[in-house]
């Protein structure tokens, strides 16, 4: 090595901070306040105030074991609290198509309940995938970047200078991406700019256009029954 020449050291990547999960926690009690306010009790599996008290019942474990950091726990907690979410939000959207059918509500709620379901598809789908995708939020945290996963981030393809030059260092999806995500499959029922890569995230990105779709049509339907 010449005097003149500089030893190059591998770079260290910077620490990363948690990922905040408050945006997590806004999407359930948005989920809770959609099915509370929003549906009409023929709609609603059980009296209107057993999903949030079910759902309360899981979140604040929930958040108590991540501060705690029992992490184990947090997504016990946390996995079955979105499965009765998903639970109460699939029982309301089979139970709007059959009132559709009877014609006993009246059509300015039935779009009213069309839409906050559908709304609160995207949230519930946001959640799995952010619960879900490369182990979650906690096993995102200990890697100092996001390299692999079950969905193909655009910041993903990018090489490591183009992500300095874009300021994406060391860059990590959070909620706001997976609910980007959730959001372009129930408008454009697809990922847009985001391939998907494991079977568990196709098929569950399947179940959300699905229900979109057919919340879609009875909108349409209730419509023009409207008009």
């Amino acid at each position: 090595m010449h005097l003149g020449e500089r030893l190059q050291l591998p770079r260290i990547p910077a620490a990363k901070d948690p990922e905040p999960r408050w945006p997590a926690a806004i999407a359930v009690v948005a989920v809770m306040a959609l099915y509370f306010f929003a549906l009409p009790a023929n709609l609603t599996l059980g009296p209107a105030w057993l999903m949030p008290v079910v759902i309360c019942a899981f979140l604040l474990p929930t958040a108590i074991s991540h501060q705690l950091g029992h992490h184990r726990f947090n997504v016990i907690f946390g996995t079955i609290m979105l499965g009765l979410i998903t639970l109460f939000i699939v029982a309301a959207i089979i139970k709007l198509v059959h009132h559709l059918n009877l014609h006993d509500e009246l059509p300015s709620r039935m779009l009213v309940s069309a839409g906050s379901l559908w709304i609160a598809n995207i949230l519930v789908f946001a959640s799995w995938y952010w619960r879900l995708d490369a182990g979650g939020p906690q096993a995102r945290d200990q890697r100092p970047g996001h390299c692999q996963g079950s969905f193909l981030f655009p910041q993903m393809t990018m090489t490591e200078e183009d992500r300095m030059d874009a300021g994406h260092d060391g860059w990590s999806p959070g909620f706001v991406d997976y609910l980007f995500l959730a959001f372009n499959t129930s408008t454009a029922l697809s990922p847009a700019d985001t391939a998907v890569l494991s079977r568990w995230a196709k098929g569950m990105m399947m179940i959300q256009s699905t229900i979109s779709l057919s919340v879609i049509v009875l909108l349409a339907a209730r419509a023009v029954n409207v008009l």
